[in-house]
């Protein structure tokens, strides 16, 4: 399983769960080596097909490692977790004490947005804003309404908006692709925010979750694996 240094093909369509985790770290100066001990133990172990991919990404801040993990379906990663989870663990606990993990959540891709006539290019930013729901149907609300915003908007430097909502229905995340930060920056700092964020008040069921220094949970890409290639 050769390592990778691009983003996770979040749309691919043999993909039934994401499985997204952040992993806080207890100083700056671990973080990669934490982003590195995780890729290191599933390098080192057998590995089921129904594991796709994983993809490690760390925060501007230096507190968080992110891992987005890619399976087939939510029984074949709980029956792994069951047998391996706790083996797989221990060397990254015993290399670097301290690390604390608030819970993997459970999504589904919802919903994207990619911006039509916008040049390949890799991103270099991710940016994750993250949301509280009341259930399924704050949950679709919310996703329809961040995606028309984003396509009316025309956000410049916005690569790809991917709408994640929670199996258990209390939260939505958007994995929001971005070419840098300085793009992003110029959008944070335009009209364009507030508007989106007043059509989200108006829903309801749904609450910001604010995450990082600012409210704004930013990730530069680490690295990642792929296990089973995208289907064709």
């Amino acid at each position: 399983m050769p390592r990778t240094s691009a983003f996770s093909d979040v749309r691919r369509a043999d993909a039934a769960t994401a499985l997204i985790s952040s992993w806080i770290v207890p100083d700056p100066a671990v973080q990669v080596a934490a982003a590195d001990a995780v890729l290191d133990a599933w390098e080192a172990q057998e590995r089921p097909d129904a594991m796709l991919s994983l993809t490690a990404f760390l925060s501007l801040d230096g507190t968080e490692v992110l891992h987005h993990a890619q399976w087939t379906d939510d029984e074949a990663h709980r029956e792994w977790a069951r047998a391996h989870r706790p083996a797989a663990l221990a060397p990254v606990d015993a290399a670097i004490p301290g690390i604390r993990r608030p819970g993997l959540v459970r999504y589904r891709l919802g919903g994207s947005h990619v911006p039509d006539g916008v040049p390949a290019s890799a991103p270099e930013l991710l940016v994750t804003p993250v949301f509280t729901t009341t259930g399924p149907e704050a949950q679709h609300a919310l996703t329809d309404t961040v995606l028309d915003a984003l396509a009316e908007a025309q956000v410049p430097g916005l690569l790809g908006a991917y709408l994640f909502r929670s199996q258990d229905g209390s939260r939505v995340l958007n994995h929001a692709e971005w070419t840098d930060l300085a793009a992003w920056q110029a959008f944070a700092d335009s009209p364009a925010p507030a508007r989106i964020a007043a059509r989200i008040a108006a829903l309801d069921g749904v609450t910001p979750d604010s995450g990082g220094p600012d409210g704004v949970r930013r990730y530069r890409l680490h690295g990642g694996l792929v296990n089973v290639a995208p289907p064709a």
